[in-house]
């Protein structure tokens, strides 16, 4: 396992450049000031209040798919995703795909009681969950042609079309107000079409403009894979690049850009297949690229294995995901860090293991549906990689701080975009008030007690 540690080599030999860049980029683009002026109810400053600042939540989102949703085979399993989902991420990626959510015509799957479709929870269920937590979901799959209903693969370019501007109805009219990030179009660049709608030429800005006709208030997102987004050059000339330019030359309103970032390489091919993607100067290339059109970036799909359970393993796993989840933090342009699945076992595989199989029980899917990307194991026992994620996001990124008004009632704090708990401790005893300190606000707060 030992000789595992040499995909990290660059970022050893880059040590210098990304402890800069990372310190540089958070200090800047991840925090800001803010301004407290505490007075009494006729207005009147109050002197030497003493204020201790406690941040609850990020503005920045950090989120992981919500797939396995009441999906587990045993209540406690249940419980227990649900659990630690909450207790690290505000935002959720909910599956829209079209041929699961309307298996059949007109008969669409939204509601909470709809009938079950594996890794596929009905959208109210997962609204359900997200409001319960405070966790913002994002949709995924709108306009996402490889999962396109069976009925829809013969039909004629015009009758796709019409039933998929009954879908965008449908879902506009149901979640718009709920759901801020829409994810229009996925994976146009490596994935063979199922209908006659895909290989027209119009078929991503046609998919966009309906989009911008139903979705006018939401944040229009377009999304790639790891391939094009993260191996190409880093250069204007890479086709992911490319692609969204001409789309944004056309007048399409893209408003933010997709980037996943699995690492599905089978071990013995890891060291070659990561020279690119575990390459810090190479990953901070790429975002630039993308960074040009003024458009924020969202690394929307990470996967990032263990191989096994084995304990170097894991930490290996950990150690890999303490590096590179600073980075993208650190640019400016990103907004959103999505995990993949929280759980192994119940997706793609690479080497399903022997004991693991055997200790599901018959429970576990087998062949292409296991594998060891997930931050909990099969059993639901959280791997390091979900402690280092949750000590990324609630210890180191967290903000703390004591503060004194002066004689003009007025104090000053820096800390990390998002609510906080402020505590005030005056003569007349302590009083507890809410101030969000946002990336793009005005950040005065004037608080009365």
């Amino acid at each position: 396992m030992s000789d595992r540690r040499k995909v990290l080599d660059l970022f050893e030999e880059q040590k210098d450049f990304v402890n800069e860049k990372v310190s540089e980029g958070i200090e800047k683009y991840r925090k800001g000031d803010g301004r407290l002026k505490i007075v009494d109810q006729n207005g009147a400053p109050i002197v030497n209040a003493k204020i201790k600042l406690t941040q609850k939540s990020h503005e920045f989102r950090f989120g992981a798919n919500l797939f396995m949703l009441d999906e587990l085979e045993t209540e406690e399993k249940n419980e227990k995703y649900k659990a630690y989902f909450s207790d690290v991420f505000n935002m959720a990626t909910l599956p829209f795909y079209w041929d699961a959510l309307e298996l059949q015509r007109n008969n669409p799957r939204y509601a909470k009681d709809s009938p079950k479709v594996y890794r596929r929870p009905a959208p109210d269920l997962c609204l359900e969950f997200c409001e319960k937590h405070g966790i913002e979901p994002r949709e995924h799959g709108l306009a996402y042609d490889f999962f396109f209903p069976r009925w829809l693969h013969d039909a004629s370019v015009e009758e796709v079309k019409r039933e998929l501007e009954r879908r965008y109805s449908e879902i506009a009219e149901r979640y718009a107000d709920k759901i801020r990030t829409i994810e229009v179009v996925n994976e146009m660049m490596h994935r063979k079409g199922r209908t006659s709608f895909y290989d027209e030429p119009d078929f991503v800005e046609w998919c966009f403009r309906l989009a911008e006709k139903y979705f006018p208030n939401n944040h229009l997102g377009i999304n790639e894979g790891r391939r094009f987004a993260w191996c190409g050059n880093g250069r204007a000339t890479d086709s992911y690049s490319a692609y969204v330019e001409a789309n944004l030359l056309k007048g399409v309103r893209i408003d933010a850009i997709g980037m996943q970032f699995h690492l599905f390489n089978k071990r013995e091919e890891e060291y070659e297949k990561t020279r690119q993607m575990l390459n810090p100067k190479h990953l901070y290339r790429s975002m630039d690229l993308y960074a040009r059109f003024g458009k924020p970036l969202q690394i929307t799909e990470i996967t990032v294995p263990s191989y096994s359970w084995d304990p170097e393993d894991e930490e290996m796993q950990a150690e890999m995901i303490e590096k590179l989840y600073p980075i993208w933090f650190s640019h400016p342009n990103v907004e959103q860090i999505i995990y993949w699945n929280l759980v192994d076992g119940y997706a793609h595989v690479w080497e399903p293991d022997p004991e693991a199989i055997k200790a599901s029980q018959g429970n576990m899917t087998l062949g292409e549906n296991y594998y060891y990307g997930g931050l909990l194991r099969f059993d639901l026992s959280p791997k390091p990689a979900y402690y280092k994620i949750k000590e990324l996001i609630q210890e180191r990124w967290h903000t703390e701080t004591e503060v004194v008004t002066d004689e003009c009632g007025n104090a000053e704090f820096r800390g990390f975009y998002g609510d906080y708990d402020v505590e005030i401790q005056t003569n007349g005893g302590v009083e507890r008030k809410n101030a969000t300190l946002s990336k793009n606000g005005e950040n005065d707060f004037v608080l009365t007690i």
